[in-house]
């Protein structure tokens, strides 16, 4: 569209659902590609991508000729799909319902890609739900515990 320029810094968070599916070490980096390509072919520009054994976090510029919510449908579905066809894990890998988001400043881009891309290290001391109340709260979000991620520490 003529006139439209957008600079929209988002990261999201989403978690693997049921706790014997796990994000293993030897498909992991794959699993990024592959969500970095999804991102590419909806028409969004990658930035960061990596997670834990349990959850990903993906930090992209955001077309916005698309919604967060279509982005993320196509991004979870199209990479729980690739994760089955390649029987990654046993039995059927899901995705959990919802994601949170994050926007960003460019000003705060490098210092989000460091974060995102030093997971490993954060888990090291900080469970994967110490880490997303941390941001919830740092974004002053509403939330209700009940409706939050199911978390395996």
């Amino acid at each position: 569209m003529a006139n439209t320029y957008t600079q929209l810094n988002v990261q999201t968070v989403f978690a693997v659902k049921g706790r014997n599916n796990i994000l293993a070490s030897n498909f992991r980096t794959q699993l990024f590609e592959y969500i970095a390509g999804i991102l590419r072919n909806t028409k969004q520009f990658p930035l960061a991508i990596n997670g834990f054994k349990d959850h990903v976090h993906i930090f992209f510029e955001l077309n916005p000729d698309t919604s967060l919510s279509d982005v993320l449908e196509k991004v979870k579905s199209n990479s729980s799909k690739w994760i089955n066809t390649n029987r990654f894990v046993m039995g059927r890998f899901e995705w959990q319902r919802g994601f949170s988001g994050f926007t960003y400043s460019k000003s705060q881009r490098n210092n989000v890609i460091q974060y995102i891309m030093n997971q490993e290290n954060h888990h090291q001391v900080q469970t994967f739900k110490e880490e997303y109340l941390r941001m919830l709260r740092k974004f002053e979000m509403e939330f209700d515990e009940r409706y939050i991620f199911e978390f395996y520490d």
